[in-house]
């Protein structure tokens, strides 16, 4: 059953991408001031339904192969598209190496799990503690970027940054543990 809720979930993760796309890059432009929160907060939204459409399949018994598919990419994809955006509006060095440590971390562990799933080792890189730490830390940090205004005298922002660079250190340890655990099929003679 390919159109089931854990699947439809994913699916609206992936169609939010261009509207958060959209909110920020010409919201401003138009001087409309809620584009940059409401952007953050569809990212929000759409990071809950990452957790939530795994939790739904596996409770329902609705997981699928598209689902197991759709749900990695629809991740990785919104995660990219965002910080691609806030570095298009701060440039900064701290921003811009977070990004690509981010996203070159996901290239990284995605072709470490395809290869290891051809090799029929897909379970040795499996999502660790801290994997689940740093995409919390993560999807708030990056939220709180698009987001972008003071919230209640809370400099959100700023915020959003520290927590940003924290998700990105734990990439690197998480990114060193999944080689680590890898490292015995990558070394091994064909």
């Amino acid at each position: 059953m390919i159109w089931n809720l854990p699947n439809i979930l994913t699916w609206l993760r992936i169609l939010a991408i261009p509207l958060v796309v959209l909110l920020f890059l010409f919201g401003p432009r138009n001087h409309w001031s809620l584009a940059y929160p409401i952007a953050g907060l569809l990212f929000a939204a759409a990071a809950i339904t990452d957790s939530l459409d795994g939790y739904l399949a596996r409770r329902l018994g609705q997981t699928t192969r598209l689902g197991a598919f759709l749900d990695p990419v629809a991740d990785k994809l919104i995660v990219a598209v965002a910080l691609v955006l806030i570095v298009s509006r701060d440039p900064r060095p701290i921003i811009v190496l977070t990004a690509a440590v981010i996203i070159g971390r996901e290239i990284a562990i995605s072709a470490l799990r395809e290869w290891m799933a051809g090799i029929g080792q897909r379970t040795a890189v499996a999502v660790s503690r801290i994997g689940k730490y740093k995409t919390i830390l993560q999807m708030v940090g990056v939220t709180m970027l698009l987001f972008r205004a003071d919230l209640f005298g809370l400099p959100v922002y700023q915020i959003g940054i520290w927590l940003t660079v924290i998700a990105a250190a734990l990439t690197l340890i998480s990114m060193g543990l999944y080689l680590r655990d890898a490292w015995p099929h990558l070394s091994a003679q064909p």
